[in-house]
């Protein structure tokens, strides 16, 4: 009885929490600001954001904390559902903090790579402290990538990132990095999964995950081969270890020697042939808009609670994905139909209103 009242809940919850999400009105208005100042006053004034935005002041606020102010209330969403969630909530709750931790991370390695690893004291979540084993603190003060390992050598982050300590004149291997970091939090989701979970709902939570593997290996293998013209081996290496596609069809993606084969490829297989009908104009935000059409999907009909929470929490952040882009367009200043053309609520959502 517990447990249906807890799922009833939490369904109730999540759908409620959806309905307060931003519309395509709502990015129209965010379209025509002229200022990261203007974006933050209209969230603050006229959507669900205006409780974690309270009491910031508009006009001196840094892109960078806006983002972080964002994040948090993702952040607090996410652990409010959990709370409700009896059965795996605790468990899925570190998903979302072992990803900003990965997020953290990368951004600090991005910034030193850009030679001002001090800026990120300006996107330092100071909400995620009461969370994380990390010292973010620590992140804002490294100058060397054994600064870095310093900074994290109390955490399972450590032994990840050391075996890519860059040797003196070598660029750090972000790609390889990145695929470090994201396998490790993928590892971990499927291990709770198949730990906490069984029947429909876990194999609704594997496909979830499954299907958004494919697509990111199927964008990395287009761009590795035609941004750094990288061998197969290389390719194969940066692929995350996990999805559907079978050795077979994976093999030709990655041995194909142009884009239309690899997609001919991917076509043959399940997510493949689902999405790649998908219209798109850039390639590297498809697996995002697949991800949020299909959540948005099972935020309406699945009856999995764990499945609910995770479509909420994917749908907020493409939501937050689209802000960032406005404010960054803005920062770039370029033309609000060009921004326009990055957004995915705005071109693929269901609301108008």
């Amino acid at each position: 009885m517990l447990s249906t009242l807890s799922s009833n809940a939490i369904l109730s919850k999540a759908r409620a929490m959806y309905g307060r999400c931003l519309t395509k009105e709502n990015f129209k208005d965010l379209l025509a600001c002229q200022s990261v100042g203007e974006v933050a006053a209209y969230l603050k004034s006229h959507t669900a954001y205006n409780k974690t935005l309270a009491g910031i002041n508009e006009n001196d606020i840094h892109r960078a904390q806006l983002e972080s102010k964002l994040k948090q209330k993702l952040f607090e969403d996410y652990a409010s559902l959990c709370r409700y969630e009896i059965s795996v909530g605790e468990h899925f709750s570190q998903y979302l903090i072992m990803r900003s931790e990965i997020e953290q991370i990368l951004h600090s390695i991005l910034l030193l790579e850009a030679g001002k690893p001090e800026e990120y004291i300006f996107a330092m979540p100071m909400y995620l402290n009461r969370h994380t084993h990390i010292n973010l603190s620590a992140l804002s003060q490294i100058k060397s990538y054994s600064d870095l390992l310093d900074a994290l050598s109390h955490t399972p982050y450590y032994k990840l990132l050391e075996k890519f300590k860059p040797v003196t004149g070598v660029p750090i291997n972000y790609t390889g990095i990145e695929n470090a970091l994201y396998t490790y939090l993928f590892k971990n989701v499927f291990d709770v999964i198949d730990k906490y979970t069984r029947g429909e709902n876990a194999k609704q939570l594997r496909e979830i995950f499954n299907s958004y593997v494919d697509l990111v290996n199927y964008v990395r293998i287009i761009r590795l081969k035609d941004s750094y013209q990288a061998s197969p081996d290389f390719i194969r290496s940066s692929l995350l270890p996990f999805g559907n596609i079978s050795k077979r069809l994976l093999t030709e993606m990655v041995e194909a020697d142009n884009e239309a084969k690899v997609t001919a490829a991917m076509n043959k297989t399940p997510i493949g042939k689902r999405s790649l009908k998908i219209d798109h104009t850039y390639i590297d935000e498809f697996p995002n808009i697949v991800k949020y059409m299909t959540s948005r999907h099972d935020i309406h009909f699945s009856t999995h609670p764990s499945v609910v929470m995770f479509s909420y929490t994917f749908i907020m952040q493409v939501e937050l994905t689209d802000i960032i882009t406005i404010v960054e367009g803005i920062r770039y200043k370029m033309a609000p139909d060009e921004i326009a053309k990055l957004l995915i609520i705005f071109n693929f959502g269901e609301r108008s209103d």
